[in-house]
C-alpha cells in the first residue's frame, strides 16, 4: 500500500461527527478516509434503544450548512418550540425556548441522521470502510492496525489520525499509551432507559408534537421527543439506587417491565397510557449510563487529534453534545486551513475548543437539575418571566443563557460566564416578589446596565 500523501487524513469513527468532519474536509480538497468498527448503518437499524433522541440547534445547523447537509437533515426533523411540562397534578404548561418560532430546536433520530450524513460524506469524496475497528497504533512508524469480523488484522499507513469514535474512543486509548492526556471521567448516580409512544391508530401524534415533553419529579424524570414517524422517544431517568427514606425509586428497585409499568401508573399516569409496549421496551432495551469525560490534552503533536465525545463526552441534558461536536468539526477544518503545520493547527484547535467544551459540560450538568427539579417551581417560573422581559428591554445586554447556547454562536465559555451573572440578577431582583408588577423597573434597568456590558455584534443566524 502506498504511503499517504500530504493531503491525507484518516478519521476513526463514522458516527455523526466523523461523517460531518469527513464532508467538511473532503469539500476543502483533503484526501479523507474513514474507518468504522460497526456495520454500515445504512444497511440496517443499529440504534434502537441505545441512544437518546438528539436535539439539533443553531451550532449544529451551522456545521450542516457548511457540509451542504442542512436541507436533507431538516426534511427529517421535527420542530420543538419549548418544554411541555407535565405537572404531578395533571396540568401542562409550554415553556418556550425562545421569543417565537425563529428560536426553536429540532428533534432528529440518531440512526436516520447518521445514514443521511454518511451518504453526503461519500458524495463529497470521502472513502468509508466499515467492519474495521482500530486495534492499536504504531505512532513512530505511522501504522494503524485494524481488525475486522473475519479475525484478520490489517496494517494501514496514516499521515494523521482524527478520533471521532465517541466516548469509548480507541484512538484516545492509543494516544494515552504515548502521552498523559490527564483523562478523568465523572459518572452520575443516575442512568436511563428508552421507551416509545407509538402513533395513533390514524397515524397521528398522540400528544403535542412540537415540544419536548418533561415529567419532572424531583430526583427523577421522564422526557419525550417527537420523531418524524409520528412516534415519541421516551427516556426515563432514575437514580441507580432507590432512597427508602424519601421513596425516590431507582433502577435497583425498578428492575422489570412490570415494575416500570407500576412506576409510570403511579408517577406518570398520562404518559403510561400512551406507551402500550412499556414492559417489552423496558425489558428489551439496555440501561444507559450518564457521564462526563474530561481531558487536558486532545492531540499528539501532528499525528493525532480528538473531536466530539472522544475528547469531551457530556451528559445529554442541554441537548448540545452533537451540536458541540459539529462545532468542533468546523473549528478543526478551519484551523487546518490556516496552517500547513498540523501540530500547530491541532494545538490552536485545542486552545479554542477545550475551554468551551468545559463550559458546556458544566451547563449540561446544571440543566439536569433544572429539568428534573426546577421547571415546576414558583420561584423558577417568576425568574423565567423576568428573564423574558429583560431580554426584550435590553436585547444587546441580557440574552438568556439558553438562547446564547442554543440560538447563537457565542462561545460556550462566554455564555456560561454571562449566564451566571444573569442568574444572580434574576434571584436578587425577584427576591421577596410574587409578581413582576411590584418591581421597581428603574432599579431593575440600572442593575442590568451596571452588571452586563453590551454583547459585541449580532451573531444570530441570518
Amino acid at each position: 500500500m502506498n504511503p499517504p500523501n500530504d493531503r491525507h487524513l484518516t478519521i476513526i469513527g463514522a458516527g455523526l461527527a466523523g461523517a460531518v468532519l469527513a464532508t467538511l474536509l473532503a469539500r476543502r480538497g483533503w484526501d479523507v478516509e474513514v474507518y468504522e468498527k460497526r456495520d454500515d448503518p445504512r444497511k440496517r437499524d443499529l440504534e434502537r434503544g441505545r441512544s437518546i433522541n438528539l436535539a439539533l440547534a443553531e451550532r449544529g445547523r451551522n456545521a450542516l450548512r457548511q457540509a451542504a447537509a442542512d436541507e436533507a437533515v431538516m426534511a427529517q426533523a421535527v420542530m420543538m418550540r419549548g418544554r411541555m411540562v407535565h405537572f404531578a397534578d395533571g396540568r401542562t404548561d409550554l415553556q418556550r425556548y425562545g421569543r417565537d418560532d425563529s428560536e426553536v430546536i429540532w428533534s432528529v433520530h440518531r440512526g436516520e441522521l447518521n445514514r443521511i450524513l454518511l451518504d453526503i460524506a461519500e458524495r463529497a469524496g470521502a472513502r468509508l470502510h466499515f467492519d474495521l475497528g482500530l486495534q492499536s497504533v504504531d505512532f513512530d512508524n505511522r501504522i494503524a492496525h485494524y481488525g475486522g469480523r473475519d479475525g484478520q488484522s490489517r496494517a494501514i499507513p496514516f499521515r494523521t489520525l482524527i478520533g471521532a469514535d465517541g466516548a469509548g474512543s480507541s484512538l484516545r486509548q492509543a494516544m494515552a499509551a504515548e502521552t498523559d492526556l490527564r483523562e478523568r471521567s465523572d459518572f452520575l448516580d443516575h442512568s436511563y432507559k428508552e421507551l416509545e409512544i407509538p402513533p395513533s391508530p390514524g397515524g397521528d401524534f398522540l400528544i403535542e408534537p412540537n415540544a419536548l415533553h418533561i415529567w419532572p419529579r424531583g430526583r427523577y424524570m421522564c422526557i419525550a421527543l417527537p420523531n418524524d414517524e409520528q412516534t415519541f422517544t421516551v427516556t426515563l431517568f432514575l437514580p441507580n439506587a432507590a432512597d427508602p427514606e424519601t421513596g425516590v425509586p431507582g433502577f435497583d428497585t425498578i428492575r422489570t417491565g412490570a415494575d416500570a409499568r407500576a412506576l409510570f401508573d403511579r408517577e406518570f399516569p398520562d404518559a403510561s397510557a400512551l406507551i402500550p409496549r412499556l414492559e417489552q421496551d423496558f425489558d428489551g432495551n439496555p440501561t444507559g449510563v450518564l457521564g462526563t469525560l474530561y481531558l487536558d490534552r486532545w492531540h499528539l503533536d501532528g499525528r493525532a487529534v480528538l473531536v466530539g465525545d472522544a475528547a469531551h463526552a457530556m451528559v445529554p441534558f442541554h441537548g448540545q453534545g452533537m451540536n458541540c461536536a459539529f462545532e468542533d468539526c468546523v473549528a478543526l477544518a478551519e484551523h487546518l486551513d490556516r496552517t500547513a503545520d498540523r501540530a500547530t493547527a491541532f494545538a490552536a484547535f485545542q486552545a479554542e475548543r477545550l475551554p468551551n467544551a468545559r463550559a458546556i459540560q458544566h451547563m449540561a450538568l446544571e440543566n439536569y437539575l433544572e429539568m428534573r427539579d426546577r421547571v415546576d417551581d414558583d420561584d423558577y417560573l417568576i425568574q423565567r418571566a423576568l428573564e423574558r422581559l429583560l431580554a426584550e428591554r435590553h436585547p444587546d445586554r441580557f440574552v438568556p443563557r439558553y438562547a446564547m447556547v442554543t440560538f447563537r454562536h457565542i462561545p460556550y465559555a462566554v455564555a456560561l460566564e454571562r449566564g451566571n451573572i444573569q442568574r444572580e440578577l434574576l434571584v436578587e431582583l425577584t427576591r421577596g416578589h410574587q409578581r413582576l408588577d411590584t418591581l421597581d423597573w428603574d432599579s431593575v434597568d440600572a442593575a442590568v446596565r451596571a452588571r452586563l456590558a453590551p454583547l459585541p455584534g449580532d451573531d444570530r443566524p441570518a
